[in-house]
């Protein structure tokens, strides 16, 4: 991979690829890393987020399947399946050794109430059986929204007859469940586990299994894959399967779909909707926002081509219809342009508040219901250490992003191509000058705008134009009489 990554823009891995800091390095053009499943503990996502790589993956394709895998498994441990199908296969009879236990009215646990985890906690309702749920991140409401009781980890162990795992793989659980937290687990009780190996002390457990702490255990997923020596293959009572949560023709084709889905929209330079290092958003979120997401990038790259100075401060002001919306990712559109000229490394919206961060830019962001003539106004004012700017845009038609403020001056302009900005005296004859200039230069004018307060006082000009202006044709504008200062900008 480290010989042929050096010329993709995307990389499409399954769980088996390790995609580390070490085979990023040569990754110069990679744009995104898509992971066709849940678990992304395969990708070095700090070093993916350092050089604006976006991770994503496909969370709900196999929501379904793994649900479905965790009760096969469940029902399997309950009436000891796999264990009188080899009897019978071996021309045994002996029904009276696999007696097994019913689901109706027992204690089911789940650890990790998210999309997975919230589906088996439904099917447990469906069995008639109570359902206690551990998930710090949940809150009581809706727990209760979904029918069932949070409780702190070992009151669930303790009270639980079944508990079923669905979390990531993070510092915080690796080896949750241990030789401590089995030792309160009710016993007799049946662990089964189809989110992350490592989740589980794999020793810990087949002794639980031995000592008969534990009825049973159906593992899915294992610390090692293949898990070669693991002391669960020679434990009592434990069903063991290889990694098929995911495993339906079904969850293949919606998690391929999903991620190839989302890999275009990262190439086409908009968020996908799953990213696991940025903000993911729900599609009909990224349709609203679509045209405002440009409109908020242009203006960061006009302030970065007008403002001389160390960045110091971005206040961004969401107004009107705006200020009811999620705006983090405009604000992470608005960092993208207004950093993008300045910085060696790529910059998107993946690593741009990282990288503002490191350039020590205080970025402010507030909200209004006011938002003067418009229904919606984006406002964003930039300061450095010798000047400040303010550019204010909204959109005309829902579609059209139009500039509508600078600074003090009201306009009215679309902010697209080669434009030039240049503040000047209100006298006759300066942009008749300028144009003149402009035409002897070869340079077609596409259109103009003129904001001023009163007559006779400060102006400024914005000239759009077919094709860019030299330095050296910079220079000669501002010695027309009456130019104060003028500047070239390109979005």
């Amino acid at each position: 991979m480290k010989e042929k990554i050096p010329d993709y823009h995307a990389l499409i891995v399954r769980s088996q690829t390790k995609v580390t800091a070490e085979a990023l390095e040569p990754a110069k053009q990679l744009k995104v890393i898509a992971r066709a499943g849940v678990g992304v503990d395969n990708v070095d996502i700090p070093a993916a987020t350092r050089r604006g790589i976006v991770v994503c993956n496909s969370p709900g394709g196999n929501t379904l399947a793994a649900t479905e895998h965790t009760w096969a498994l469940l029902l399997a441990l309950s009436r000891n399946v796999p264990r009188a199908e080899a009897s019978l296969r071996q021309g045994e009879w002996k029904r009276s050794q696999f007696v097994g236990v019913e689901l109706y009215g027992k204690t089911l646990g789940v650890v990790g109430l998210g999309k997975i985890g919230s589906e088996v906690a439904r099917r447990g309702l469906a069995f008639g059986m109570k359902v206690l749920a551990h998930d710090p991140f949940i809150s009581v409401e809706q727990a209760q929204r979904l029918g069932v009781s949070l409780a702190e980890l070992p009151d669930l162990l303790a009270q639980s007859d079944y508990v079923t795992l669905h979390l990531p793989l993070t510092k915080s659980t690796q080896q949750l469940i241990n030789a401590e937290t089995l030792a309160l687990c009710k016993t007799g009780m049946r662990l089964i586990n189809c989110s992350r190996g490592g989740v589980v002390d794999e020793a810990a457990l087949a002794e639980a299994l031995k000592n008969g702490q534990l009825a049973g255990a159906a593992c899915d997923v294992f610390e090692n894959e293949p898990p070669e020596g693991s002391p669960l293959l020679g434990a009592p009572n434990a069903i063991l399967t290889p990694h098929l949560g995911a495993s339906t023709k079904e969850a293949q084709v919606k998690v391929a779909v999903d991620v190839a889905e989302q890999v275009l929209e990262v190439l086409r330079d908009r968020p996908a909707r799953s990213a696991v290092n940025a903000m993911g958003f729900a599609p009909e979120l990224l349709e609203l926002l679509g045209p405002y997401l440009e409109l908020a990038e242009k203006i960061g790259s006009m302030h970065s081509q007008l403002l001389e100075g160390q960045l110091t401060e971005a206040e961004l002001t969401y107004s009107g219809d705006l200020a009811d919306t999620e705006t983090a990712p405009l604000t992470m559109a608005f960092l993208k342009g207004l950093l993008g000229r300045s910085q060696e490394e790529p910059i998107n919206m993946v690593n741009a508040r990282l990288v503002a961060d490191s350039l020590g830019l205080q970025v402010k962001e507030t909200k209004t219901s006011a938002a003067q003539d418009y229904a919606s106004l984006l406002s964003a004012r930039v300061r450095t250490g010798k000047e400040e700017h303010l550019i204010a845009g909204t959109l005309f038609g829902k579609k059209e992003g139009r500039i509508v403020r600078f600074d003090d001056y009201p306009v009215d302009f679309a902010p697209s191509g080669p434009m030039l900005f240049a503040l000047h005296y209100d006298r006759p004859g300066v942009i008749g000058a300028v144009g003149t200039l402009l035409g002897s230069n070869k340079i077609n004018i596409a259109a103009m705008h003129v904001g001023r307060h009163r007559p006779g006082d400060f102006a400024l000009m914005v000239l759009a134009v077919d094709s860019p202006i030299s330095a050296s044709l910079i220079k000669k504008i501002d010695e027309v009489e009456h130019i104060v200062s003028s500047r070239l900008v390109e979005v």
